[in-house]
């Protein structure tokens, strides 16, 4: 199996947009998960035709991805060199 592409990124920020960054990100993930709860659950439920379904299949397996990687990112952030305790994260 290949191994992954690596991105690396470096970016220079106070510790003030290091924490608004940490919300935006937090924000991001809250709505990617309600989405992927909300078309998760109508996958569960069976609604739509067998051919909907399959879209939504899809549609479910990119939001998983997209939540994991959102929680990489945040971890990632929240491993940096600068710290950004969870608890001061602004609710900008």
């Amino acid at each position: 199996m290949p191994e992954p592409d690596a991105l690396l990124v470096r970016l220079e920020a106070t510790p003030d947009e290091l924490r608004v960054l940490r919300s935006a990100l937090l924000a991001a993930r809250a709505t990617e998960l309600g989405e992927l709860q909300r078309r998760g659950g109508r996958l569960s439920y069976g609604y739509g035709t067998e051919s909907a379904r399959e879209g939504m299949s899809s549609e479910v397996g990119r939001l998983r991805l997209r939540v994991e990687m959102l929680d990489r990112l945040l971890a990632a952030l929240d491993g940096s060199s600068v710290t950004v305790p969870a608890g001061e994260a602004s609710a900008d």
